[in-house]
């Protein structure tokens, strides 16, 4: 894999983006807060616990995963490419995933759909200790690296820590790779921080790409249709995702 040169990143960090419909079930989960004049979504986890398991939520579709200068790649060409702008740490990107996450696997599996993911590290600092966002995004794409990607990006989403708390530490991420049937490379792909440099360069170059901002400002999750940015539930999302 080609590592992309580091360049300067005195970027103004916005926040995650509250999806524009989100389902009453997922709703409930949350707790707002105000932070900076923007509401942002917790999501009702308890976050890391001191050497407690991540709970493994099984994939809902099995398809290939390929990581190229820091973008994870599911499934092969497709009809529709769909690229999706993440943090793990994002309780915007949750709600997205809690209400698109099966179906966009089970696109991606039957091939009417190809999906890039872009791991941004947007939430940084809104961790105890900060770093979360980069380590949990590095644990995704060492997981693409190894065979086990939609189980542990299926888990990580459905145990996502709450901003302000503890995440989850390297040794969980570990074991959660470990059951999740990981190849031999992800326990060291992770232990290594392996992909920590791309993903902070991946929010680098989007925070800095006119064409993925909203009113001015880059945000979680952005989604990218066909070369198009489109809205969460958008109706083009929706007839892509129906074949």
């Amino acid at each position: 894999m080609a590592t992309r040169p580091k360049r300067p990143a005195p970027v103004k960090r916005t926040t995650s983006r509250t999806p524009t419909i989100v389902a009453v079930a997922v709703v409930v989960l949350v707790a707002a807060v105000v932070f900076g004049g923007v509401l942002l979504s917790g999501n009702g986890s308890s976050g890391g616990g001191q050497g407690a398991a991540i709970p493994d939520t099984p994939a809902p579709a099995q398809y290939a995963t390929a990581v190229d200068e820091g973008v994870v790649t599911a499934g092969g060409p497709a009809p529709h490419t769909l690229d999706l702008y993440e943090d793990a740490l994002c309780p915007a990107c949750q709600a997205f995933e809690q209400r698109e996450g099966d179906r966009i696997a089970q696109a991606v599996a039957a091939g009417r759909l190809q999906v890039r993911y872009h791991l941004v590290n947007l939430l940084e600092q809104r961790s105890t200790p900060p770093g979360y966002s980069s380590a949990a995004g590095n644990a995704m794409m060492c997981a693409a690296d190894n065979g086990a990607f939609p189980a542990v990006h299926t888990s990580l989403y459905a145990a996502q820590p709450p901003e302000g708390a503890r995440g989850y530490d390297t040794a969980q991420l570990v074991d959660l790779g470990r059951r999740a049937g990981a190849g031999p490379g992800y326990a060291d792909c992770v232990t290594a921080g392996r992909h920590v440099g791309e993903i902070a360069l991946n929010f680098h170059d989007a925070s800095n790409d006119p064409a993925l901002q909203d009113q001015g400002s880059f945000g979680t999750p952005t989604v990218v249709l066909d070369g198009r940015l489109v809205e969460p539930g958008s109706p083009e999302l929706e007839q892509a995702l129906a074949g």
